[in-house]
């Protein structure tokens, strides 16, 4: 669209919203009220057309409120399309029927107002449902013109920062967040009836513990000490296991004060779940049941397709494949036992990662797993026996201490859930918590001064051995939804602060 197009469509807008707020002054000077009143007995468009039967011999009440998305004039008759939480009908308003002065003041709506109206129910001679309107009143008018009904919201940046536009003009847009709602309360329905209990921990806290990740930092006037925005609900939950609580989960918000893509938002949904005297495979068993689930529940199908013709397949039971023997798939069988500069210039040379000689050894090999293999995993992709140097919250294999018995579930290119066998050893994980902190010191990359000595306490009482995942929500519902973006499927997306 050219420049002058964009003034053109801009200048009548603004001449639109002039002419809809002078609407309001001459409703206000009739005496009517063009923000409406309360508008009881309205029913649900789809509810009024599964109940609609052709046949019956009686008349078929109707009473819906919603908001007016097209309007069709036809001399003494009007066509219009409602639309409400549902569904949309097809209003027909007859001068004969409603009188002169309704009449003239139905012409007088717009586009994108809220109205209620009643009447009957009726097939039109195309065979359309409708309502035959006897009454209709104006409930919120609606000042601003909606964006051009053939074209609809088309800046992909302007739909997820008026995303109340979105919704209004973007049918599949509301499908994708209807599904999320019922993914979500499918989760709860599911874990209550596994006998797990939903519990609420800390958002603000004293050390950002649980992950790897840059917190957002406030300050705590009353308590006169820095404070952190949670990245993990973990080692409250773990807190919780020692008291007693043996199946916990908590949805929460976690923030990350780190980059945003299109799989990566700073303020995000997550659910961590734990479960006493189990491990990783009990988590393994129990996220294979609970997508498969959900998939049939909400979408319909275990079979979900993508908007890039990508099928996933969430058929039982999903691959299990160890970290090493991927890496070696890609890397070469000899990548471990490669000096650490052999596998720098063989990463450099042979794969095309640009890796640093200063970065740890095992960091080089993630690079790998990362960039080469993790993107690769369509499938659902249970990858295990990670390094334990990315995972100090996990127990060791009982066959080699150099690898963490977990596994990161990968489906579509990107991890949905990691799960672990959660260490339990308060002597090891202080070991853990240890190293890990005087590397990051080296490093300079300390995200607290400080170890949670308060966790480590709770340990010390005696945590029963349990397994442990966290689950990506917003990035389940892209992969069932088949979202192609993060952006798709939170309603209120981080952007960029707008200048000027």
């Amino acid at each position: 669209m050219s420049e002058t197009e964009d003034n053109m469509m801009e200048q009548s807008a603004d001449e639109l919203f002039t002419q809809r707020v002078n609407k309001v002054a001459a409703l206000r000077a009739e005496g009517v009220n063009p923000f409406g009143e309360r508008f009881d007995g309205a029913e649900a468009i789809d509810m009024l057309r599964a109940s609609f039967k052709e046949d019956a011999e009686n008349v078929q009440p109707a009473k819906v409120a919603g908001r007016l998305m097209a309007i069709r004039g036809m001399g003494n008759a009007i066509f219009a399309d409602i639309k409400d939480r549902t569904d949309r009908i097809q209003l027909f308003v007859s001068k004969k029927v409603i009188g002169d002065e309704a009449f003239a003041s139905f012409k007088k709506l717009d586009i994108g107002d809220l109205v209620g109206a009643s009447g009957e129910l009726f097939i039109t001679k195309t065979g359309e449902l409708s309502i035959k309107v006897v009454d209709c009143v104006l409930l919120s008018k609606s000042l601003r013109p909606l964006p051009e009904k053939f074209h609809g919201l088309t800046n992909v940046e302007q739909r997820y920062r008026q995303r109340y536009l979105d919704l209004i003009t973007n049918d599949d847009s509301t499908k994708i967040f209807k599904q999320r709602f019922a993914i979500i309360k499918g989760i709860r329905k599911f874990l209550e009836q596994k006998g797990f209990i939903e519990v609420e921990t800390p958002m603000i806290q004293p050390l950002a513990g649980g992950a790897v990740a840059n917190p957002f930092k406030t300050y705590y006037e009353a308590l006169s000490s820095t404070m952190y925005m949670r990245i993990a609900p973990e080692l409250y939950l773990k807190r919780l296991l020692v008291g007693g609580f043996e199946k916990v989960f908590e949805l929460n918000r976690n923030f990350r004060n780190e980059g945003m893509s299109r799989r990566h938002n700073p303020e995000f949904t997550m659910m961590e779940i734990y479960q006493a005297f189990g491990d990783c495979r009990t988590m393994m068993d129990l996220v294979e049941e609970l997508i498969t689930t959900l998939a049939m529940d909400v979408i319909g199908t275990l079979q979900i397709t993508h908007p890039n013709g990508t099928v996933i397949d969430l058929t039982r039971p999903w691959r299990r494949a160890p970290y090493e023997d991927l890496v070696k798939e890609k890397a070469g069988s000899d990548w471990f036992e490669l000096s650490k500069e052999e596998k720098v210039n063989r990463a450099r040379q042979m794969l095309g990662l640009d890796v640093s000689i200063e970065l740890p050894e095992f960091q080089i090999t993630n690079e790998v797993y990362e960039k080469l293999i993790e993107t690769t995993l369509i499938q659902p992709t249970f990858v295990t026996r990670l390094p334990a140097q990315l995972v100090p919250l996990a127990k060791a294999c009982a066959d080699d201490p150099t690898k963490v018995d977990v596994f990161e579930l990968e489906i579509n290119g990107q991890e949905v859930a990691p799960g672990y066998s959660e260490l339990n050893d308060p002597i090891e994980q202080r070991r853990r918590f240890v190293e890990q902190f005087e590397r990051d010191k080296k490093e300079g990359d300390v995200m607290s001064d400080k170890i949670d000595e308060d966790f480590l306490t709770a340990l010390e009482y005696g945590m029963p051995p349990a397994g442990g995942m966290g689950i990506g929500i917003d990035r389940l519902v892209m992969m069932l939804t088949g979202a192609e973006s993060i952006r798709d499927v939170i309603l209120f997306p981080q952007m960029r602060i707008r200048k000027g």
